[in-house]
């Protein structure tokens, strides 16, 4: 290897601001930021006997501390690190493409014009028509690896789902963990294989219409392996603390360069992986004061980097705040949507009948579900007692598409203590029900791994850390559920799953057997799905296109409005999670049909395919008989006689078949 030469930015025509990037003539160009240090060593060591030194040069004395150089006979699969004024520790790139020994381990140099992508004619995807799936790459397999993963993809798309969402990749330590400790940000998780396995997800991923985002962190960094603060400690903030750690610094002393490192990262991931978007994890903690927020920034960096393509952004906010996803002309940060805590609250206690916790403020009513359709979220800025405060922002007015809406999710399901799936915690009418509400809502549905045939397996939160940090996690965990008075009892909190047990993460791990053991939840999530894709008013989302109404303590019907007026398009989707309901009188005009039309049965989930008892007609002489623990779609037909059959007595129908089919039958008022 040769000695550097020092090259400005303009001459070298560098993609991101820091790390190894190959050039055409074979070299290969180093920089790194390390404000307040006088010497960068690159020490490559491919092998013990092997190491050779070769020194940054500054980029200007009195500069913002970059230092760089290009080098050449560098290879793809080099390994490196960097050493800091002449200390005997070595680090690895703060902005690495590959750890393959871990996050304490050397960097590897990666050269991304070598994978053959094939999605030349991909056009990326936007929010509206989505239906997501939440995956973690550790267990949604038993191999726990891209290529396993890859192998699931034409079934997911066959299944209806469009847009997967990957739980955070970014290295962190140990051999298992959630993603949410990274601490190599441009570094895809070594154990799940290289950084051209995960292309060629993605690229499968394309050719069957699936589009791909990712979960990144963007508010605190692990707390095992992170070595940035050996290059500057100005990357973390000391006014602002997050629940995690240390929060980056957007707003302080020379926080225009962590903005500079954050926001290519963000684009490394949409331009040199072809990611559709990105979700970015717990948006309150992301602190900063400037002019422009670092969110907004992100949002204009993400979609410049998409270039033609289309990309989402999308978030989890626990205050509910809807300036996120407000116009960047109106004020706001510009994101796509949000996810809908509220909607999953209430659902659970809906289902399960417990409203403890965080859950304290929900009631699981029918006008929960109503007001979720209608306006997203259902706290705006009320009192939250839970809290003590005001929860949420005002916004009546806000697109469907733009409220990501769940039953499960990673943290939910990890939160019930022993990893239950709400199809654990509730009767089978109830859950086939709510699935019906939450894939036919106007929202954006999402389901995570496994909910789509009722895994078996459980869910944990596991963290593979050593000593005394897997002490503290271990002692955390519980601490954090002791906040449920049912999961505070001794005799719970002595069987919770240790974290760090390898044994937790494997019980995670899906078994693809289930999806043939529960065919029939399997095939209820699918053809709901279709329902969803062929039938206009579910998919359209079409703000202020649903309005429901209240029939009974646990049942309620949501009426979608087609773009016909004489409401031939309309759609009727009657949810009733209490004991079969007698609706007689029935003073409700949602329920009215159209014009010379009546309702007829399209789906229930009490087909017995399903799992269900079967459906009778629901309008009869007396008045609306609707089935307990089920939810019916319903559609307009054109009405044969004044009163339709469906409404006639089953014993007068007897009747009538028996008279002589010369005769017509009375007309019945």
């Amino acid at each position: 290897m040769s000695s550097p030469e020092l090259l400005s930015l303009s001459e070298y025509r560098r993609r991101f601001p820091v790390g190894v990037e190959l050039s055409q003539d074979g070299k290969a160009h180093f920089r790194v930021w390390a404000p307040g240090h006088r010497r960068v060593d690159v020490v490559f060591e491919d092998s013990p006997e092997d190491c050779e030194v070769v020194s940054l040069k500054r980029e200007s004395r009195n500069g913002p501390g970059y230092f760089s150089g290009s080098v050449s006979n560098v290879s793809p699969g080099t390994t490196y690190r960097y050493r800091v004024d002449g200390s005997e520790r070595l680090f690895p790139d703060p902005a690495s493409r590959f750890q393959p020994d871990g996050p304490h381990g050397a960097s590897q140099v990666i050269d991304p014009r070598s994978f053959a992508w094939s999605d030349q004619g991909w056009r990326g995807i936007r929010i509206k028509g989505q239906v997501i799936y939440e995956m973690h790459i550790g267990t949604f397999t038993e191999e726990g690896s891209w290529a396993a993963a890859t192998k699931q993809l034409r079934e997911l798309a066959s299944l209806g789902i469009t847009t997967i969402e990957i739980m955070p990749i970014a290295e962190f330590s140990g051999r298992f963990g959630w993603g949410y400790d990274g601490v190599n940000l441009f570094a895809p998780f070594h154990l799940y294989g290289l950084p051209d396995d995960f292309k060629t997800f993605v690229d499968c991923a394309h050719s069957f219409g699936l589009g791909v985002i990712l979960d990144v962190v963007y508010n605190h960094l692990g707390a095992d392996g992170n070595y940035l603060r050996e290059f500057s400690k100005d990357y973390f903030s000391s006014k602002y603390q997050t629940e995690w750690g240390d929060a980056f610094n957007f707003d302080g002393k020379n926080s225009q360069h962590v903005r500079q490192y954050i926001l290519a990262n963000a684009a490394y991931w949409i331009s040199e992986y072809h990611l559709d978007g990105l979700r970015l994890d717990a948006t309150q903690s992301i602190f900063d004061s400037s002019a422009e927020h670092i969110l907004a920034s992100l949002t204009k960096t993400v979609r410049d980097a998409a270039g033609k393509r289309k990309a989402i952004i999308v978030g989890e906010n626990e205050p509910q705040n809807l300036r996120l996803m407000r116009p960047l002309e109106r004020g706001g940060y510009g994101l796509d949507g949000l996810w809908n805590d509220d909607f999953h609250h209430s659902a659970i206690v809906a289902m399960t009948g417990h409203s403890e916790a965080y859950y304290t403020d929900y009631r699981g009513k029918p006008q929960e579900f109503i007001s979720a359709a209608k306006y997203g979220y259902l706290y705006q800025g009320q009192w939250y007692r839970w809290q003590h405060q005001r929860r949420g922002t005002a916004g009546l007015r806000e697109n469907p598409e733009a409220f990501l809406t769940f039953l499960q999710n990673h943290d939910q399901i990890a939160n019930s203590g022993r990893g239950q799936r709400c199809h654990n915690l509730t009767t089978p009418g109830r859950f086939r029900a709510m699935t019906a509400l939450l894939l036919l809502g106007p929202w954006t549905p999402m389901l995570f791994q496994g909910q789509e045939f009722a895994s078996n397996t459980p869910f944990f939160y596991f963290a593979d850390f050593e000593g005394k940090l897997a002490r503290l996690v271990k002692k955390g965990r519980a601490e954090s559920l002791m906040q449920f008075r049912s999961l505070a009892t001794p005799e719970v909190q002595a069987i919770l799953p240790d974290p760090g047990d390898e044994e937790t993460l494997k019980q995670s791990r899906l078994n693809f057997a289930d999806r043939k053991r529960n065919a029939h939840i399997y095939r209820l999530h699918k053809d709901l799905l279709k329902l969803r894709a062929n039938e206009r008013v579910f998919w359209d989302q079409k703000r202020g296109r649903v309005d429901g109404a209240v029939l009974d303590h646990e049942a309620f019907v949501l009426r979608f409005f087609g773009d016909d007026t004489t409401g031939r398009d309309d759609r009727l989707l009657l949810v009733n999670l209490g004991p079969d309901l007698n609706l007689n009188p029935a003073p409700e005009p949602l329920l009215a049909p159209p014009q010379r039309q009546q309702w007829i049965k399209l789906w229930s989930t009490e087909d017995p395919e399903y799992g269900g008892t079967g459906t009778p007609a629901l309008e009869t002489t007396l008045n609306w008989m609707i089935p307990g623990h089920a939810a019916i779609v319903m559609r307009p037909a054109i009405a044969r006689s004044i009163k339709p059959a469906s409404l006639i007595h089953p014993h007068v129908q007897q009747a009538l078949l028996k008279r002589p089919s010369k005769k017509r039958p009375p007309e019945l008022l």
